[in-house]
């Protein structure tokens, strides 16, 4: 248990730069995400031939997986539409509402009941995207497609865990159909994407492409890589809240690159310490909750 929190949190230090890239990245969303998809799925492709690692799987397990890796190029399509709509602290931010989501969506999917704790954790960090969103009616655009990127991550994380679980393919392997489906569907999309939302140039520049090969690297392969093994050990609920933290590293590093603090004022702030709260509350009762069963197991053992 220990491992996968390290993991996680690891993971979701890495998380913090997704939003700076996206930024950083002159390329519009859609075409962002579609060579996000295409390079990492060349590169995993590369690194699982070289290991002898690569497995073709059965229609049933390739559209299960695909289906995944659909609602993650979905959840990346609006967060960095969030974030090209608004600005990167906005973008991140909004992004912890997928705590709340994951605590409705997660039982309905499970068939268990909905956890008041976890309800009332995700509602402390709702009260502070309201805080958040009652300071700047600018970013109004910005934060509903941050709204609609939380609910698309909830599901990817719930529907993720599910194919970690429930299948032995190895977290390349599982990663590298989910880019595959995901780069097929957002190319069967896109024709129609770009027609309500032109473009310029549809090829990255110099600048771009180094940063795009970053970003693949380490932003998705490693990112996803930790992802995936922590969510074999750790609930998709902790998983999500804990990405709450994500916002804290993206925007320290907004602020030094892009400027963004002098944008933000008190009510961000106090919306942040109450996501930030969220978060430090289900990080002591999962591990309060780990503890008590470690000590009824010893216990058993005498």
């Amino acid at each position: 248990m220990k491992q996968a929190f390290i993991k996680l949190h690891l993971s979701i230090l890495i998380a913090g730069f997704t939003g700076i890239f996206g930024k950083l990245i002159t390329l519009n969303e859609g075409m962002l995400v579609w060579y996000r998809l295409l390079i990492t799925s060349v590169l995993l492709l590369i690194m699982l031939s070289v290991t002898k690692r690569f497995v073709r799987l059965p229609m049933k397990d390739f559209y299960r997986i695909g289906f995944v890796g659909l609602l993650l190029t979905l959840h990346w399509l609006f967060f960095y539409a969030s974030i090209k709509y608004s600005n990167v602290s906005i973008g991140v931010v909004c992004f912890s509402m997928t705590g709340f989501f994951t605590a409705v969506l997660e039982p309905v999917v499970s068939r268990r009941r909905i956890s008041f704790r976890e309800l009332s954790f995700s509602i402390i960090a709702l009260l502070g995207i309201a805080l958040i969103f009652h300071f700047d009616t600018r970013y109004r655009t910005g934060i509903i497609c941050g709204a609609i990127s939380s609910a698309l991550a909830a599901s990817f994380v719930i529907a993720n865990k599910r194919v970690a679980t429930n299948t032995n393919y190895s977290w390349d392997v599982t990663l590298f159909y989910e880019m595959i489906g995901g780069f097929l569907s957002l190319s069967i999309i896109l024709p129609f994407y770009l027609q309500l939302f032109p473009v310029v140039t549809f090829f990255p520049s110099n600048t771009d492409l180094i940063y795009l090969l970053i970003f693949s690297v380490v932003c998705t392969i490693g990112l996803y890589m930790l992802q995936i093994q922590a969510l074999k050990s750790i609930s998709a609920f902790t998983l999500n809240l804990s990405y709450n933290l994500e916002p804290i590293y993206s925007i320290v590093l907004a602020m030094i690159i892009f400027g963004e603090a002098k944008n933000l004022n008190y009510s961000f702030y106090t919306g942040l310490l109450l996501i930030i709260l969220s978060v430090l509350l289900q990080m002591y009762t999962v591990m309060k909750e780990h503890k008590r069963i470690d000590l009824a197991e010893q216990r058993s053992g005498f």
